[in-house]
């Protein structure tokens, strides 16, 4: 694979020549829902069907001059230390893009690309929600060799060599994780995607069929199966078994889509290193390769559900310096391993994390004595939803009652798990019970602190130390919780200290 050369006078390049195409193809995803609505209802009343075929036809061509002109008018440049990027016709636009502070670089890969032989490719930085540049699209091996340019350039800012003058091949990526077919599976089967499927198509139904038809179909469905069952007279364990043999092939359906779903983003997984950067690939139709620099990582995230643990599974998980997708889309790295065994995570974080003890020789537990207010919402919701099932169904209503014991056991075994450590590298911190998870970060990688309080934990003599790092995101907050006032102000006024002395951001 060569690299382009890096020179301050390189001469000026363009996207791939069917670039146009993709471009276009992406705008009439934008427009094909009115498009079809035009076609399909433009025909109705005294309206010439010609008009509706001729506006749609109008419309493709316009996307397909503007996709043109994208082409044509995109340009970009590879310098000593910066990517130029040039665009647009009327309003001109340059971008110059410093290597330094390119955080991540995705190679977008879907059928269509892969049969073509292109990518897409991302550049993103820090703190945006959308990339630095998107190049739609190049060749593959262009799109590799940039990936490669990038990782070089962000790593040094040595000199560079003389027109002409080759650049070494680099040395082959150390494979830190990788992951067989029948790894992927089980990430599937470990898992509850399969209600992704299931609601979306609940969802499209609603949304494709007229209002009240899908609701009215599943009324009509069941009303003739009980109807046909109820002439067959069977005995109550078959009715049991009946159950029970429906919700087993849900259970099995919600398996196999999840299986699938797996397959389709996991396949082929590999992680690996080259010149402190990490990179993975992954996906079945759909190629998706990010890479992201070890410094750029922020914070680190370890979970396990329930059924994951039974079998010895974890799922590591990465927060990194780079804007959060608007779009729903795979933009940045943020799982290095979706299932891997407990120990394999561990030496995956001690590979990356050299100079920190993961895990902890000891963690400091939180007291039990306030552990009921974890339940606290369920103790007022529950008797009101309690009190409306029996006016609604009777006494059998009153069932609803038996969430509060099992709410009051996990609040109770939840509690007794929570804990926190803290060194002079790094903090983490610990929790769940049913799924359990571990968060830490470095304290070089903290950007605030905040000591909150409360109206329940000035009652309780208790205090909560957040912390916060550049691109934190998910649902599991780097928090200190319900620690008595006295030691959580003490760990504010430690963590305070390492803050302010703290190397400048890399």
């Amino acid at each position: 694979m060569s690299t382009p050369p890096p020179l301050d006078a390189a001469p000026d390049q363009r996207l791939h020549p069917w670039s146009w195409l993709f471009v276009m193809l992406m705008q009439l995803r934008q427009f094909l829902l009115p498009l079809v609505a035009l076609l399909v209802f433009g025909n109705r009343g005294d309206r010439d069907e010609m008009w509706s075929y001729l506006t749609t036809l109008i419309v493709i061509a316009v996307l397909v001059a503007v996709s043109i002109l994208q082409y044509l008018t995109f340009h970009y440049r590879i310098g000593r230390d910066a990517i130029s990027v040039r665009s647009g016709l009327v309003s001109r636009n340059r971008r110059e893009i410093p290597f330094a502070r390119i955080h991540n670089v995705v190679v977008h890969q879907n059928p269509l690309h892969r049969l073509f032989g292109v990518a897409e490719l991302r550049l993103e930085s820090a703190g945006g929600n959308r990339p630095e540049a998107e190049m739609r699209v190049l060749r593959l091996d262009q799109a590799l060799a940039l990936e490669q340019l990038v990782r070089q350039r962000g790593q040094q800012a040595a000199p560079v060599e003389d027109a002409g003058v080759e650049t070494p091949a680099a040395p082959a990526d150390d494979v830190l994780l990788q992951l067989s077919t029948a790894d992927v599976i089980r990430i599937g089967l470990l898992s509850n995607r399969g209600w992704v499927v299931v609601l979306a198509m609940f969802g499209a139904s609603y949304q494709l069929f007229p209002r009240g038809a899908v609701s009215d179909a599943i009324e009509y469905g069941g009303r003739q199966a009980f109807g046909y069952a109820s002439h067959l007279h069977p005995a109550t364990w078959v009715w049991v078994l009946v159950a029970l043999v429906m919700v087993a092939g849900f259970w099995v359906m919600l398996r196999v889509l999840s299986a699938v779903l797996a397959l389709l983003r996991y396949h082929g997984f590999r992680l690996t290193e080259h010149e402190r950067r990490l990179t993975v690939a992954s996906g079945l139709l759909t190629r998706m390769r990010t890479s992201v620099a070890r410094r750029r990582i922020q914070a680190w995230t370890l979970r396990e559900t329930a059924l994951q643990r039974w079998f010895q599974r974890r799922h590591l998980r990465i927060d990194i310096a780079a804007g959060v997708s608007t779009d729903g889309e795979r933009r940045d790295l943020r799982e290095l391993a979706p299932l891997a065994t407990p120990a394999a995570c561990d030496a995956l974080v001690q590979h990356l994390l050299p100079q920190l003890q993961w895990p902890p020789a000891q963690w400091h537990a939180v007291p039990q004595r306030g552990w009921w207010r974890l339940c606290l919402p369920a103790l007022l919701i529950v008797p009101l939803l309690a009190a409306g099932a029996v006016w609604e169904v009777g006494p059998w209503g009153a069932a609803v009652l038996a969430w509060l014991p099992w709410s009051a056991l996990r609040a109770h075994r939840t509690m007794a798990r929570m804990g926190y450590h803290l060194d002079a590298r790094y903090v983490a911190v610990r929790g769940g019970w049913w799924q359990r998870w571990w968060r830490f970060a470095e304290l070089d990688k903290l950007q605030s602190l905040r000591l909150s309080r409360s109206p329940l934990d000035r009652w309780l003599g208790t205090s909560s130390v957040w912390l916060d790092t550049a691109g934190a995101g998910g649902s599991i907050a780097l928090c200190l919780r319900y620690l008595p006032e006295a030691e959580a102000r003490e760990v504010f006024e430690q963590l305070n200290a390492a803050f302010v002395k703290r190397r400048p951001y890399r």
